[in-house]
């Protein structure tokens, strides 16, 4: 309900918004004589007189602009429509191929079918805006190169340039780049002085901006120009129509020509349909350029003016109403313009009803008629041409100058070059093509396939096995290579990936670095292309060919990563394990690098001397290797054939560690857990620690059984005892995001627990489940208490001994953490 306070601000509030509404008129006026004057192309005859028509057109798109945003299209209240001038160029393409396929003998067809082409591509322009902000696609605006749309802008530079001397210099045809036009505009004194004084002027306007900075400065100088220009020629006395005459002034327009003379022009029984369809490639192209400023214009004034809710798909629609509409009613595209929107918000203007008074002072304007072109001098239009001509060149050209990669900078050149003499559709063809190039020549340069290549002496799986299987497995361990990928993999940078392998697969290399088994982790892989799974079958064949496995690990199930190497037949489901023999794939790393390490176990123990097996216990767990037991390796004859460097390896390796061991003597009536931790620990000791020391141990554990797949504690149980596994094997469990994984395997003879009883953990942090039917000695926090109370020098002996276990356990862990990322 409305009180005599809301009345009066009712009508005091649109007075406070005059001063905004004048100065948005003011740039609207200014922008009609730029870029509404030059919509046709003005040098060909048929459009000569078309400048008041452009005029008229650009006040129409302009009005409907104002009124979408004015009434809620947009989200900022004082948003500014206008046609823009880079959409100029695109128009006369348009309208020269139309020309070209009817002829210039026909301007009765040429001119309703320019005009039936100008209103498809607003409409076009603006259904391709309302599609991408309905479906919620404004994003994906980003992802096209920022230096195509900078070398465009350079273009459009250069074309208002070449333009700003076409209606400067009064040329009758379009500027070309031929011997005669050159000597016409540099050699005929008259021209010359047309087009360079206009020039002069807008050099002077930049080198005033220099000093001033204030946004202000550009509409006050064209509003003094004019003025200027009328009080020379009344102080020298010179006859108006005389320097009309000679080119200085527009001509007069037809008195009697309306406001919407430009509809006379719509005949849709004279529109040549064959000809627009051939404008359709710049119409696109026209669509494809305007559509990459909403994403940039619109959050630029969003971060200008304080506003956090600004949602592109949103100004998407609104761009595409108010351009599909303006299609409609036979006018060209228009857009928030940036500047314009600023001083009008910043002087006032940041009022819906502020919007619709400037569209009704511009519809005013418009309705005034065209008759004030007849009174602008031509310096005006032309040096306001020039000018903006000029900020586009510097913007392309200056402001990007070590600011970008020399290569867009090359693309940026050859844009503004190709557009120049080609065309600019043709010019934007080129920048994408040399984009594409680019963009592969950059990443394949810089982009590195590879981010680590280690072998399993450094990194080795989780599983805690023997002093002396750890001790083989770290003199052999250079026969597992693993190489971690990384990025993006394409034809540009699988090379990278396959002259490393081959160079490991070298004859010199392999008889210094003798491999059985490759390892690529793609846990940093993004993506891989057709080129690159290509690469793996080739890569797969090097490595047959010297009976190298090869496997595939950290490839999410079902990733397209996955499926690629699928087509390929790089990537088998575990089910067709056993039909590969030489390809592997395994979830995680650590599960491959486990597989490798037992494969070499299963060599270690058909190979170790008998002589050296007699001189250790029997009847021990020495020999358990998980899953070894139903496994078949192909390679493994193979790979063990006598003479090779594998062989020689593997052969010194088992020579070395059964000639460095040393355990306790253990007698023949020797019963558990003392053979077990003699096991354990005796060879950690390196033969120093007698037995009597693992009698006097054993008296303190006790035997316990547990079933296969029994949890023999959980994660935030109490940390009430360590065990030793005698038979069997073990998993210890975390959780990682909500997802339970295995962390370790144990195996007989290694000890686990360890570090809750040392440290006085109060609960567990993993859990420990029995992955077959096991039997282990539990040493309980009651029993290990007395030990340290009535043996002291027996407890600090076991613990360091038990520390081995944990300090390995760190180290692989901790590298692994490292090789994460």
């Amino acid at each position: 309900m409305y009180n005599s306070e809301n009345l009066l601000d009712s009508f005091t509030k649109p007075i406070g918004y005059i001063p905004a509404v004048i100065l948005g008129l003011l740039l609207n006026l200014l922008d009609a004589i730029s870029y509404g004057m030059i919509t046709f192309p003005l040098n060909n005859p048929i459009f000569a007189s078309f400048g008041p028509d452009g005029i008229s057109m650009f006040y129409v798109s302009c009005i409907i602009s104002q009124i979408v945003y004015s009434c809620g299209g947009s989200v900022f209240k004082g948003g500014n429509g206008s046609m823009m001038i880079e959409v100029v160029p695109f128009l006369h393409i348009m309208a020269e191929k139309i020309v070209t396929i009817v002829g210039k003998e026909n301007p009765s067809v040429v001119i309703p079918s320019t005009m039936v082409a100008f209103a498809l591509s607003s409409i076009m322009t603006g259904l391709a805006f309302f599609l991408l902000g309905a479906l919620k696609l404004g994003s994906l605006i980003g992802f096209f190169p920022r230096h195509i749309l900078v070398g465009t802008i350079g273009g459009v530079g250069w074309f208002l340039v070449a333009t700003g001397i076409e209606v400067s210099g009064r040329l009758e045809s379009s500027l070309e780049y031929t011997i005669p036009m050159f000597k016409n505009i540099f050699f005929n004194t008259h021209v010359l002085s047309l087009w360079s004084s206009a020039l002069a002027v807008a050099i002077l306007l930049r080198l005033i901006q220099y000093r001033i900075t204030s946004p202000m400065v550009v509409p006050i100088f064209f509003m003094t120009l004019p003025l200027a220009f009328y009080a020379i020629v009344f102080i020298f006395g010179l006859d108006v129509q005389t320097v009309r005459d000679a080119g200085w002034i527009f001509p007069l327009v037809e008195s009697d020509t309306p406001f919407w003379h430009f509809y006379t022009y719509y005949d849709f029984k004279l529109v040549d349909w064959r000809a627009v369809a051939e404008t359709i490639p710049a119409m696109l192209a026209l669509t494809f350029f305007g559509v990459l400023h909403v994403p940039i214009n619109v959050p630029a004034l969003g971060v200008s003016t304080n506003k956090d809710d600004v949602d592109v798909n949103r100004e998407l629609v609104a761009h595409g109403v108010s351009n599909a509409v303006s299609g409609l009613f036979g006018s060209v595209q228009n857009y928030l313009v940036y500047t314009n929107s600023l001083l009008f918000i910043r002087s006032g203007g940041d009022s819906r009803v502020a919007g619709l008074m400037l569209a009704g002072a511009t519809a005013i304007l418009w309705m005034v008629g065209p008759w004030i072109v007849g009174y602008i001098p031509v310096m005006v239009v032309g040096s306001l041409i020039f000018h903006l001509g000029l900020d586009l060149l510097k913007e392309a050209l200056v402001d990007t100058w070590h600011s970008v990669h020399y290569l867009e900078y090359i693309t940026i050149c050859v844009i503004i070059a190709c557009m120049a003499t080609l065309g600019f559709v043709e010019g934007i063809l080129v920048g994408i093509i040399m984009a594409c190039v680019f963009f592969v020549v950059q990443n394949a340069r810089r982009s590195e396939a590879i981010r680590a290549t280690y072998t399993a002496r450094y990194m080795r799986s989780t599983v805690r096995r023997l002093y002396r299987q750890e001790r083989f497995l770290k003199e052999v361990g250079g026969q597992i290579q693993i190489v971690k990928l990384q990025g993006y993999l394409f034809f540009g940078t699988i090379d990278q990936v396959e002259s490393a392998i081959r160079d490991m697969l070298d004859e010199h290399e392999w008889d210094k670095h003798p491999i059985r088994f490759l390892i690529l982790d793609l846990q940093l892989v993004q993506g891989l292309d057709f080129s690159a799974a290509e690469a793996f079958v080739r890569i797969r064949r090097l490595l047959r060919a010297r009976q190298v496995y090869m496997i595939v690990c950290n490839v999410a199930r079902k990733s397209d990563e996955a499926k690629a190497l699928m087509k390929a037949g790089i990537w088998v489901d575990h089910s067709q394990q056993h039909d590969e023999g030489d390809l592997k794939c395994f979830e995680y790393l650590n599960d491959a690098v486990e597989w490798c390490e037992n494969v070499l176990l299963t060599t270690y123990f058909e190979k170790k001397p008998k002589d050296l097996q007699s001189k250790f216990l029997s009847g021990t767990p020495a020999t358990t290797v998980p899953g070894a037991n139903d496994t078949t390796y192909p390679y493994s004859d193979k790979l063990a054939a006598a003479g090779s460097p594998r062989q020689h390896m593997v052969s010194n390796a088992i020579h070395q560690v059964f000639s460095e061991a040393r355990t306790p003597l253990v007698h023949s009536n020797t019963t558990q857990p003392t053979l077990i931790l003699v096991q354990a620990f005796g060879e950690i000791g390196h033969g120093k620690i007698d037995i009597e020391f693992f009698h006097k141990l054993s008296k303190y554990f006790e035997r316990t059984t547990c079933n296969k797949g029994e949890n023999i504690y959980r994660e935030g149980d109490p940390c009430d005892h360590l065990l030793i596994l005698e038979q069997g094997s073990l998993r210890s469990l975390m959780y990682v995001l909500k997802e339970q994984v295995t962390v370790e395997t144990i195996l007989p003879g290694t000890v686990v627990g360890e570090m809750g009883m040392f440290v006085g953990n109060t609960t567990r942090t993993r859990s420990l489940m029995a992955d077959q039917d096991c039997v282990y000695w539990k040493l309980t926090r009651e029993s290990f208490d007395r030990m340290c109370e009535t043996e002291p020098a027996l407890a600090n002996k076991f613990i360091l001994l038990t520390l081995y276990f944990s300090s390995e356990r760190l180290d692989t862990m901790t590298r692994y953490a490292f090789h994460l990322h």
